[in-house]
């Protein structure tokens, strides 16, 4: 057994999942950085790993495959002998009006679900055999689960899903396994980039900054911060939801009440 601690990273290869592995590498933890379709991604992100000191490893799976979930698993515990944390990032969507209902029909839906959803119960399920006592798992929500926004019907309600997969996956699992949930607002980055196009996502960035307490919009790296914060620091925190947001729901007050 691995005298490091050791992190497994869904959806790794790019975004808040990669940033997640860098922060975790630069922990002193091990990292298995795992990607469904973007192999070359995904091994940029080990060898930034193994520059910060990690032994880093990346493994294809799609986690909607309960076989997948579990050979992730058995990848990690086959090289460390151990696991400490399991983030859940990986994610999808489909970009679709949410004034349109005809824009989504029942395969897009259980598409999303089987993903955003049934995926993090399913590495779950695959790991916690392998987690000590203090170990922890984080799933990267949304505030889409709060309040019914985001990129579309299926994705808002299934991050409202994983909300409640958060809390029961915590008690069920304590007093061993804390598990909480961090929820962004909008995130920089090429994926909301390519799903909406340059001129949307500039107007999107400069909405949502407005519209934030902090006027600011997330960064991979900030949301990596928090989650790595949940998983490793915040020992008497299970089962929340950690709106990481800069103030979006808050709002700004108007000009006049300040």
């Amino acid at each position: 057994m691995s005298e490091r601690r050791v992190a497994v990273i869904t959806g790794a290869a790019s975004g808040v999942g990669a940033a997640c592995a860098e922060w975790f590498a630069r922990q002193s933890f091990d990292v298995l950085v795992n990607y469904r379709a973007s192999e070359a991604s995904a091994r940029t992100v080990v060898e930034q790993c193994r520059t910060l000191g990690a032994d880093a490893l990346a493994v294809q799976g799609d986690v909607a495959e309960d076989t997948d979930c579990r050979r992730i698993a058995a990848e990690a515990v086959k090289r460390w002998g151990r696991i400490d944390v399991l983030v859940n990032s990986a994610g999808t969507t489909l970009f679709r009006s949410l004034t349109d209902l005809d824009a989504l029909d029942l395969d897009d839906f259980l598409g999303i679900y089987a993903v955003n959803a049934v995926g993090p119960y399913q590495m779950t399920r695959a790991v916690a055999p392998h987690m000590d006592a203090g170990s922890a798992i984080v799933n990267v929500s949304s505030i889409g689960g709060l309040n019914g926004t985001g990129s579309s019907y299926a994705y808002a309600a299934s991050k409202g899903a994983l909300n409640t997969l958060t809390l029961a996956l915590a008690r069920n699992l304590a007093p061993d396994i804390r598990v909480n949930a961090v929820l962004p607002g909008m995130i920089e980055g090429k994926w909301l980039l390519e799903g909406v196009g340059e001129d949307a996502y500039n107007e999107l960035r400069n909405k949502f900054a407005g519209d934030a307490a902090l006027e600011r919009v997330a960064t991979p790296a900030q949301i990596a911060e928090t989650v790595g914060w949940l998983a490793i620091s915040a020992e008497l925190l299970t089962g929340q939801l950690i709106t990481a947001d800069a103030g979006l729901l808050l709002g700004r007050p108007p000009k006049v009440l300040k």
